[in-house]
């Protein structure tokens, strides 16, 4: 589903639906107080987020899961494998699933490091276990009960912030913000803090500051006429990347998170960037999820998660790894 309007911008829909918010509440309070959580022998690093999609979450991952690969830790993500068929507990084989089975952001972890996507989170801890990993780095679950993390990083849009600060389908929060912050050990604060958000954090823990940069690959569309489309949780933001690096957007689409491109609607996507002189562009996240023969039509925009300041992001990791 695309974020309504009313999400980042507050008025009177979010005022209507906030009962229906508060049975949301209500609902995630009575699973946490129905669940033991299962605390794995190694150490579980949580990458959440307080919001519904687009905060940065899979790129976070990646650059932790980076960072400890390049200590020599036998790194393995968990993700809940959303978007694909299988439940699991599985072990993702790019060269065997596809975004249909497992989901568009394992298929993008798993070329990392091992990964397994479990809807049953705790038995996909196990998985890993099995598997003979060292730390495990979760992709989302701040709000799964069924894992006791060591380290929980709470991942924030600084464009975005938390919108109008009502909880689903109020708004965008998947828990009220006090309650994201209270259970977290540091916050990411991805991109220029446009909404404020940096003051609602306050001083409590630590916030590690950090950017998403385009690939070099990216950086050669800079005066390239593009027509551009995502299915992200904020399509938006993909518009911003392009504009970033100066290429001249001929056209854009947004399409709903997780979108499963059908091959037609690939084809009319290239024919009209074709008619208009430009290339079609769209993100790693969604390249996963084109049609097989589409692929070698589109671009990818491919951007990493970089600290800015690497010394306390590792200081903050030495907390659950040494």
């Amino acid at each position: 589903m695309k974020a309504p309007a009313f999400w980042a911008t507050g008025g009177w829909p979010g005022l209507a639906l906030t009962p229906a918010s508060w049975l949301w509440r209500l609902g995630a309070g009575l699973r946490k107080a129905t669940t033991t959580p299962y605390r794995p022998s190694v150490p579980l690093i949580c990458v959440g987020n307080a919001t519904a999609g687009g905060a940065g979450k899979t790129p976070t991952v990646l650059a932790v899961a980076g960072d400890l690969l390049a200590r020599g830790r036998r790194v393995g993500l968990l993700s809940r494998g959303h978007g694909g068929r299988l439940t699991g507990p599985v072990r993702v084989d790019p060269a065997r699933h596809a975004a249909a089975d497992v989901g568009d952001e394992p298929l993008l972890l798993a070329g990392t490091a091992p990964t397994v996507i479990a809807r049953d989170r705790a038995a996909g801890a196990r998985l890993l276990e099995q598997i003979g990993i060292d730390v495990i780095v979760m992709d989302d679950g701040l709000q799964n009960p069924s894992l006791a993390p060591t380290l929980c990083l709470l991942v924030v849009d600084g464009g975005a912030g938390i919108g109008n600060g009502r909880l689903i389908p109020a708004g965008p929060l998947r828990e009220p913000w006090r309650d994201a912050l209270e259970k977290s050990d540091a916050v990411i604060l991805i991109g220029e803090d446009r909404t404020g958000i940096a003051a609602r954090i306050g001083d409590g823990r630590p916030v590690l500051r950090a950017v998403l940069e385009p690939s070099p690959a990216a950086l050669a569309l800079r005066a390239r006429r593009v027509l551009g489309f995502a299915g992200i949780g904020r399509p938006e933001k993909f518009r911003e990347t392009l504009t970033g690096l100066g290429a001249e957007i001929v056209g854009f689409r947004a399409f709903d998170d997780h979108h499963p491109y059908r091959p037609l609607e690939v084809m009319e996507l290239v024919e009209r960037a074709v008619a208009e002189n430009a290339i079609a562009v769209t993100t790693a996240k969604d390249a996963v999820r084109l049609p097989a023969e589409a692929r070698a039509m589109v671009t990818v925009v491919d951007v990493s998660l970089a600290w800015r300041d690497p010394a306390a992001a590792r200081a903050v990791l030495a907390r659950a790894v040494v």
